[in-house]
Parts: structure tokens; sequence; C-alpha cells
């Protein structure tokens, strides 16, 4: 293996330190900041990747590597987990023969999502180990050590990233790399076949597991002490472990990179070796709770660190004890629809009308900001229908004829089938009206592809695409109508007055392509390199 010194980001660093580990296949759904994982993943030498519908669905996928006895890469969001928590909190109990190691990317500050979820909440609910890299060399290594520690104790375990981590370029000096474990099926029906007489017994080999592994990380884990006084000591894990030290160069760093299970006798011990010691953590206050509980005398947490990445100045004023009123940052531009996007020509139709939209994920979440104003909800991947629905059934008729809901065709396949079913099962007194808004591509996250493309990761033809139309009629839609939202202007106009007025279940389809997948095609064609 050639030590070559390359300078990578966090998710580069991942993809490759999955490629030296071993990893048969890697399975996620495209978010960011995880995005790029899978896509950097696919383009190493004899790597495969594909993008699943939804995390769900992404992790059922990468169970069944890891059962079948092979490694395999799981990515998503921080939000994805939620989508995803279903199978995590029973793979913890079935475990796992192959290693199998899911990189969840938190976004502390929310700088595309729409909450700062701490994924360390998951690790500790479900019974997951977690590591947490604080820049791509650790990335690369971590991804690594999360292999062998899954195969040690047969758990799934998950790699915690975050924003600054995942997008940030540092060093990376590769090691040696493993070859690909064949794939061999064992059966054990006890062990994966998790009904409540088998389920019990597992829980507690799971917590077995849990408190060997404290004891594994108390004593080899990856937490290594930065500096020898005995004044001030700070624990830290992650990125804030690094602007600890720039911040406070005289502390004592504990630097955690195995937060669950914490390694609660060495902190305790580490806590004990100084005079004055404090917690910096990113997002909630995770490591605070558990050592404080423990009986860790450390200072108290001021709950205005809680919110928005840390940095360096930050960590600062956390270590002053300084709890006054931080300054606002810089105003930036806000982000809004690419000129010539087709949501754009829709929104407006759909402001003209006067529509109560219940809107969705996606690029086209934009259009809640001026000069659209046109959306009135938007909480997760499919909400949309199920929220319209609800609407729809209990205002009065004035008010519910005008609830659309508006969802994307990527969303749509991620977790919008449901709310159709929902909506033709449960259906409303005056009908319901979805507009699917086919770009043919998803796009917010990057142009990744979906089931209704017809292509894989790497934008090659599969040859079965999902059909919107075809999928809506089958589960009983009453109509399904299909419209260029920029060219079919007073047909589009006229379809949703219609709908709105109807008791009927309408689907409108608005299908034009998103003009940065049609330039970016065109230089597939091409056969140029696309970036």
């Amino acid at each position: 293996m050639s030590s070559e010194r390359k300078l990578m980001s966090g998710n580069e660093a991942v993809a490759l330190g999955a490629k030296h580990a071993g990893c048969a296949l890697g399975v996620g759904y495209p978010g960011t900041p995880s995005t790029e994982i899978l896509e950097n993943y696919s383009k190493l030498e004899d790597c495969k990747a594909q993008w699943s519908p939804n995390e769900k669905v992404a992790l059922e996928v990468g169970i069944g590597v890891a059962f079948a006895g092979t490694r395999t890469l799981v990515t998503m969001k921080h939000v994805g987990v939620n989508v995803a928590a279903d199978p995590l909190f029973t793979v913890a109990y079935t475990g796992v023969t192959g290693g199998m190691v899911l990189a969840v990317a938190d976004d502390p500050g929310m700088a595309s999502s729409q909450n700062e979820q701490d994924s360390r909440n998951y690790a500790r609910a479900a019974g997951v180990p977690m590591l947490e890299p604080a820049d791509s060399q650790e990335a690369y290594e971590m991804t690594k050590l999360a292999f062998e520690i899954s195969e040690r104790w047969n758990q799934p375990v998950i790699l915690r990233l975050c924003t600054r981590v995942c997008h940030s370029k540092t060093i990376v000096v590769p090691s040696d790399s493993k070859d690909v474990p064949p794939a061999n099926y064992v059966r054990d029906i006890k062990e994966r076949v998790m009904i409540p007489a088998y389920a019990r017994p597992a829980h507690k080999k799971l917590r077995a597991k849990l408190a060997d592994m404290e004891n594994w990380n108390c004593t080899e884990g990856p937490n290594p002490i930065i500096g020898n006084g005995s004044r001030l000591g700070i624990i830290a894990n992650g990125v804030a472990a690094l602007h600890a030290q720039e911040a406070a160069p005289d502390a004592k760093v504990l630097k955690l990179g195995m937060v669950y299970p914490l390694p609660m006798k060495a902190i305790l011990e580490f806590i004990d070796s100084v005079d004055d010691c404090l917690i910096v953590e990113e997002g909630d206050p995770f490591i605070q709770t558990e050592v404080q509980a423990a009986g860790g005398k450390v200072r108290p947490r001021m709950e205005r660190y809680r919110y928005g990445e840390l940095n360096v100045p930050r960590v600062k004023r956390i270590v002053d004890g300084d709890d006054s009123e931080e300054a606002a940052p810089p105003r930036g531009k806000p982000p809004q629809l690419c000129d010539g996007c087709p949501h754009r020509a829709s929104f407006q139709l759909l402001k003209n009308i006067g529509c109560t939209i219940t809107g969705d994920i996606g690029c086209y979440t934009l259009s809640v900001l001026p000069p659209f104003e046109t959306m009135d909800t938007c909480i997760c991947m499919g909400g949309s229908i199920g929220i319209g629905l609800g609407m729809r059934h209990v205002l009065p008729e004035d008010q519910a004829r005008k609830v659309v809901s508006v969802i994307g065709d990527g969303t749509f396949m991620h977790s919008g089938l449901t709310g159709v079913a929902e909506m033709v099962y449960n259906r409303p007194k005056y009908g319901h009206v979805i507009v699917i808004l086919d770009n043919g591509t998803t796009a917010m996250t990057g142009l990744q592809e979906h089931p209704g493309t017809g292509k894989s990761l790497t934008h090659i033809p599969t040859g079965k695409t999902v059909s919107l139309e075809t999928t809506c009629e089958a589960m009983g839609v009453d109509n399904v109508v299909i419209l260029d939202p920029s060219r079919e202007t007073e047909a589009f106009e006229q379809a949703v007055k219609d709908a709105m007025a109807s008791d009927d279940l309408t689907v409108i389809i608005a299908r034009r392509p998103c003009i940065l997948a049609v330039v970016r095609d065109a230089k597939f064609e091409r056969g140029e390199t696309v970036r």
C-alpha cells in the first residue's frame, strides 16, 4: 500500500477507508452532508455502490450483506436515521456476521437540514457503538476501525460525522488495505429471527457486549490525552476537540473518538487528574449528562452553546465561562430556485390560484422564500401528503378544497407511496390533490438518481424505470394528469382548479427536467468528465 499523502475531504476519506477495509457493497440515500461518501466510493476501483429509495431500505440491504458474512457501508444524513430507525434498533439485537458500518452525517447549525438532531442519542437508544472522527485522517482510520469493532463484537457500528468533517479537506496517509471477505450465509434462526422468545436473550447479550466494549474503550479505545497540565482539563469529541486544542493550548484534552459506549472509568480518572474540567461538545449535552450522572465533577453546561456549530472563538468563550450574548453572524445571500427551474412556473401558478400548500423536502422547499412564499408546511420526507390529507379531513369545505400536497419525484419515491395508499384507503370527503414536481432527478443533494429515473448511482441506465403515473393509477387514484408546467401553463392551471373543485383523488405530474441535470447528462453523452 502506498503511503502517499492525499488531500481529502472527510467524505472522500470514509470512502477510501471503506475500500481499504474490504467493503463489498456501499448503499445509502443521498442527503447533505453525507452524499459524496457513496459517490466517491463508486469511483474507486472495484467498488460497488447503489442508491436505495430511502434510508430504511438502504439499511435493510446493508443488513442482508452483513448477514451474508461480508462487509457493507451504509450512508445517510442525521434525519435519515429516523427513517432507518426501525431496522436499526432490531439489528442491534440480532447482531451481524460481516462488518456493517453506518456512516451518519449530522448537520450542526442546520446548513441544509430541518433540524439539529444529534445522532449520538440514537447510539445510546439503540445500543449501537459509535465512533466520531475529528478530521479526514481519523475519518479514514475510524472507518477501518469501525469494521474491525463490528466483526469483533458482531455488532453494527455507527460512524458519526458532521458537516465540518464531511466537507473540510485535510491530509490523509492511507495504510494497508484488506481484501473483501467472501460472502457465505450460515443459518442461525435464533440469532436472526426476533420473535419475543429469541429477542429477550438477545437484548441481554447486547447489553453484555456493550459492557465489554466499554471496558475495551477505557483501555484501548481511540481516546488520546493531549497535553499534561493539571490546572484545566477539557473533555471533547470530534471536531470540537480540535477547536478546544487551539482555543486552550495549555489545557489537557481528553479527545474522545469512541463516544458510545463512553469510557466512563477513563473519563472519571481524567477529571480527577485536573483542578478544573469542562466538556466541549457540539449539539446535545450527551457527554455532559452521562458524566454528571456518573458523579463526574465538571463545569455546568451553558445552554447557548447547544445551538449551531462550534468554532475556536466560541470554544474560547466556553473556556472563559462567557455566557454573554453572541454577535449575530453576518447575513448571507438567501438561497433561491435556479433561473429557468421548472418549479418556478408551478409555484407561480399555485400561488395565483391561492392554494394552501403542504410541502415537502427538496429544492422546491425554497419556494417558501420570496418571491413565491407558497409553502405552508414542511416537516419531513413524504410528509406533504399525509399532512394535506389530515387538513382535508377536518377543515370546512371552502378551506379543505384549497389544500394541495406538493412533492418532488425523488421524495415521492422515498416516502410518498405510502401517502398515496393512505389517500386511497381513507378518502377525504372532498377528495385530494397531489402535485408531483417531476424534474427527473434528486436535485437538492446534487442530481442523484432514484428509481423513477431508470439510472443507477453512476448514471448508467438500469433497463427499468418505476413509473409515477402507472404506480398512482395502479394504487387506485381516480385521475392522473401529466403536464409541462412551463409550456402548458393554462392547461396546468385548469387541471389544478378542476381537481380542487372535484371530490376525486387527483395526481398532477408537473414533468419537466431539471436544467442542471440536462446539462450534466449532455456531458455524459459526449464522454466529458462531470464534476
